[in-house]
């Protein structure tokens, strides 16, 4: 199994990445300020106008530490080294992709996926805090994703499948103010807005899609898929398709349960947050390096594993994923088993 290494964050803006022998260091201006070893991290997550030389590139490229670049909270470019270069698993990825009744058979495991652990994350608030939410709304909501997920084992194309993915977004879109217990004058939802996100709720939910998509981008590229071609998302230039893919199983009971956890311990507050003149809500540099300290814990969290019946980090769970499609579009499984939360 592979190891879960450490993200280096970098929030600074008046900052320059480089390396030095097998470290890499963060300097301002002419001082070091932070220096850590190559081997210790798998990542580098890079905020605001952060330069890096070319030498750390390269050695990055090396190593298999992927460089990230985010301006404010939206995602700008990924630098990867050089690509794992099975060929024949991405022929077959190719002509999945362009197979409709591959793609649905492929897509529809991962929605089943997405939708069971939406009405997880329901069930879940409802057996913790009965007397605190509003019982009937949660009991409405469940149980049509309960139907939503019948519904999706009988389709038989990918519209309809997306028809009922959107669907039961919806319901528990509506139902996800039920589950914010603390500061909701604060914290009000209303609904689900991006590009660019509203609300303070909305700003944290689009920051954790952000970086969990990036994660799932490094997944598959680290067991030879293209991140690019996916199976329930369309093609478009630029888009990591498959890396949308793989992280619909996961928004629900790792981002919007990692929102919903700051918001209701109240480590995350009002001024922490500014709007800008479009009207955008996003986080100061304070706030995300708080939030970035708490992602980070929370990859560390221990799940079982459903199909692979382990103890599994949470922040391997994309990169295990992305290996269990792989043996799949191999033949080495008979299906695509995806990750139930229990």
């Amino acid at each position: 199994m592979k190891k879960l290494m450490n993200t280096l964050y970098v929030t600074s803006e008046d900052v320059y990445l480089g390396i030095e022998g097998e470290s890499v260091t963060v300097k301002r201006g002419d001082e070091i300020v932070l220096r850590v070893p190559i081997h210790n991290i798998e990542a580098i997550i890079a905020f605001n106008y952060v330069g890096a030389s070319p030498a750390l590139m390269r050695k990055c490229g090396e190593r298999g530490v992927s460089i990230s670049f985010f301006q404010g909270d939206r995602f700008c470019g990924r630098v990867v080294g050089q690509e794992n270069g099975n060929v024949i698993l991405r022929k077959t990825q190719y002509r999945y992709s362009d197979n409709e009744e591959h793609s649905l058979v492929i897509a529809r495991n991962m929605i089943l996926g997405k939708v069971y652990n939406q009405r997880y994350v329901i069930e879940r608030a409802r057996r913790d805090y009965p007397l605190r939410l509003d019982a009937e709304k949660l009991y409405k909501a469940s149980g049509f994703l309960k139907q939503s997920i019948s519904n999706i084992k009988m389709c038989k194309e990918l519209e309809e499948l997306r028809g009922y993915e959107g669907e039961a977004a919806a319901v528990y879109f509506q139902a996800f103010d039920e589950l914010i217990l603390q500061n909701k004058k604060d914290f009000n939802f209303q609904g689900r807005n991006k590009r660019p996100p509203l609300d303070r709720v909305n700003a944290l939910l689009s920051f954790a899609y952000s970086l969990l998509a990036v994660e799932c981008a490094g997944a598959a590229y680290s067991v030879g898929l293209d991140p690019y071609v996916g199976f329930l998302h369309r093609d478009r230039p630029g888009r990591q398709s498959l890396a949308l893919d793989i992280m619909e199983e996961f928004r629900a009971p790792i981002a919007d349960r990692f929102v919903l956890t700051m918001i209701n311990k109240q480590e995350v507050h009002a001024k922490g947050f500014k709007q800008m003149e479009n009207g955008a809500v996003i986080m100061d540099d304070i706030m995300r390096k708080a939030v970035l300290q708490k992602w980070q814990d929370a990859k560390n969290e221990v799940v079982m594993h459903p199909f692979l019946k382990e103890k599994v980090k949470v922040g391997l769970l994309p990169y295990i994923q992305a290996m269990l499609l792989a043996r799949y579009l191999r033949g080495d499984i008979d299906a695509y088993p995806p990750f139930f939360k229990k």
